[in-house]
């Protein structure tokens, strides 16, 4: 079989699974780190329950999806996870969800890994959401759980420190109210509306305007241009206000 036969044969296979976003369909990318449970708390002695060094880790990998070569217009990380907004009309690779989902998830574990010194692998997955709304529910979701699963790794970690077991810091809190969890960090002396406003509700990452200063050799003078960086929010809102904060990004 001539070689051009046997590719027109095999690319049939190749390609018989693939699945695409329809044009006019919003894309978010959820990369989540594999096993980094055992990642941050066994193998590297990270800081419980938030460590600066493994936030500005997620960061800088936010930073990295966001120049690998999409439309990204808004990125945010929270704990192990990040979530991309992709421009309403990003069309690379045909908008094919196996091209997408392989290189962000190898993208983020090659940054992250090198990062680290260590292999930290991520998986991904394209949710396709049909308006700006549903945009809008879904990082108001993140960012809500992110709040919810920081009130709890507070009350958890400062009752491992306390001497309770896994199991008995877990039955601790499980079922509390709140309110009632707030009252056992207050407890402790942790008054959790003080504590850092990113552990709480994460980091957005935009992309902003900046004025750079350069020389022009052929006129002798100096010149202004602008450019485009990233911008990282450590001090996010919450609810109503959050919804606003992304609603201007869509």
């Amino acid at each position: 079989m001539k070689f051009d036969d046997l590719e027109s044969k095999m690319r049939i296979y190749e390609s018989a699974m693939d699945a695409t976003v329809m044009p006019g369909m919003y894309m978010v990318a959820r990369i989540d780190g594999r096993s980094f449970t055992r990642l941050t708390k066994e193998v590297h002695a990270f800081e419980a329950p938030f460590d600066i060094r493994f936030r500005d880790m997620m960061v800088e990998t936010v930073k990295h999806l966001m120049h690998c070569g999409f439309n990204i217009v808004y990125g945010y990380t929270q704990s192990d996870e990040i979530s991309l907004l992709f421009s309403l009309d990003e069309d690379a690779f045909s908008r094919k969800l196996r091209k997408y989902n392989s290189i962000l998830a190898g993208e983020a574990s090659a940054k992250f890994s090198l990062l680290l010194g260590a292999i930290g692998a991520f998986d991904c997955r394209i949710i396709a959401l049909p308006n700006a709304g549903l945009v809008i529910d879904y990082f108001r979701w993140r960012n809500e759980d992110a709040h919810r699963n920081s009130l709890n790794g507070y009350c958890y970690w400062r009752l491992r420190q306390d001497k309770y077991t896994e199991r008995q810091a877990t039955r601790k809190i499980e079922g509390l109210s709140i309110s009632a969890k707030n009252e056992l960090l207050m407890g402790y002396g942790i008054n959790f509306n003080d504590v850092p406003a990113w552990t709480k509700r994460g980091v957005g990452l935009t992309w902003e305007m900046v004025d750079k200063e350069g020389f022009n050799p052929k006129t002798k003078e100096v010149v202004v241009t602008q450019r485009r960086q990233i911008a990282a929010d450590y001090e996010l809102p919450m609810r109503e206000a959050y919804s606003s904060y992304v609603a201007k990004l869509v």
